[in-house]
């Protein structure tokens, strides 16, 4: 029998969806999620502004990719209320989970007791209970305020993002979830990524604490390499400005890098091309690279026009670094 690993992913969104919905079906991993607390567009957005809850959005997409009723809870849980004006546009999952975390009293508990009702595998912890805005420093000194203002650059002019830092709703400052620390010390691998650099990982590095927990872990840190640059958060990014942005913003050398090999087809390049992305290529002939362990292959999954990691791809993938 082998000895089960303790896998902990770090993110937030689509990204870290896909990577659990593949880790859930390796056997013998304990899978802990760590996920962003700083959505704020949509329903999920809407929820936050007006009850004051903490954002369940990318939490729901966690649940979802650990049950093993994935399918069928996406078709129940995604669905949108159409009838109702107050429940107008969103969905039953984020309306169940913010009901659960009010009757519980904590956002913790909610998230628990919707884990259980999906039989989800695995641990999924909020980065902070603390609710705060993400906050973009761009190259030229102006601000952005909110992920969804991030996410979506408001014309084709926009300046690079130098940092992103947190502003706290109702204290001074940010505090990380205490059992965020425990998985991070604990854990045999950690996986950052995939998802937008920005919005989804960074703000689970810059909660504080965070940063120190990874530096010193005993566990190996691997970084999932993005497939496709984005236009305001990474436009013109090479693999290397990934890997070197991810190693300052932790503070060591990281131990992989999980790298897509094959790129889309002309038709879906020419496509993103319109909106300013570019595939993410590595130069092997840089000596960044010479010092540094890649694991490469095919993980690409186009369905649909939409470049993603597929989930099978790089479970497969992973568990041949884990074990």
């Amino acid at each position: 029998m082998t000895d089960t690993k303790k896998i902990v992913t770090i993110g937030g969104g689509s990204g870290q969806f896909a990577l659990l919905s593949g880790l859930r079906h390796l056997p013998g991993i304990d899978i802990t999620a760590i996920v962003a607390m700083v959505d704020s567009g949509g329903s999920t957005g809407r929820l936050r502004d007006e009850l004051g809850t903490l954002p369940p959005g990318d939490v729901l997409k966690c649940i979802l990719a650990l049950s093993p009723y994935d399918e069928m809870a996406r078709r129940i849980l995604l669905k949108r209320f159409t009838r109702d004006r107050r429940l107008l546009g969103h969905n039953a999952g984020n309306m169940l989970l913010t009901m659960l975390s009010r009757y519980t009293g904590s956002f913790p508990a909610g998230i628990d007791a919707l884990a259980e009702i999906l039989d989800a595998r695995g641990t999924i912890l909020p980065v902070t209970i603390d609710r705060a805005t993400l906050v973009a420093e761009l190259t030229d000194g102006s601000r952005i305020f909110g992920e969804k203002a991030i996410d979506i650059p408001s014309d084709n002019q926009r300046e690079s993002i130098r940092n992103v830092y947190l502003v706290p709703h109702h204290s001074d400052r940010v505090s990380v979830f205490p059992p965020v620390l425990e998985a991070i010390r604990d854990g045999d691998f950690i996986i950052v990524g995939p998802g937008d650099l920005f919005t989804s990982i960074l703000p689970n590095l810059i909660v504080p604490g965070v940063k120190k927990a990874l530096r010193v872990t005993r566990a190996k840190i691997l970084f999932v390499v993005n497939i496709m640059t984005k236009f305001g958060e990474t436009h013109h990014f090479t693999a290397q400005d990934f890997a070197a942005r991810m190693e300052d913003a932790i503070g060591r050398r990281l131990d992989g890098f999980i790298y897509n090999t094959r790129k889309p087809g002309d038709d879906i390049l020419q496509r993103y091309s319109q909106q300013n992305a570019r595939f993410v290529e590595i130069d092997k002939r840089l000596d960044f690279w010479k010092e540094r362990r890649v694991y490469a292959g095919d993980l690409l999954e186009t369905g649909g026009g939409i470049v993603r990691h597929d989930s099978d791809k790089l479970a497969t993938l992973l568990e041949r670094v884990v074990r």
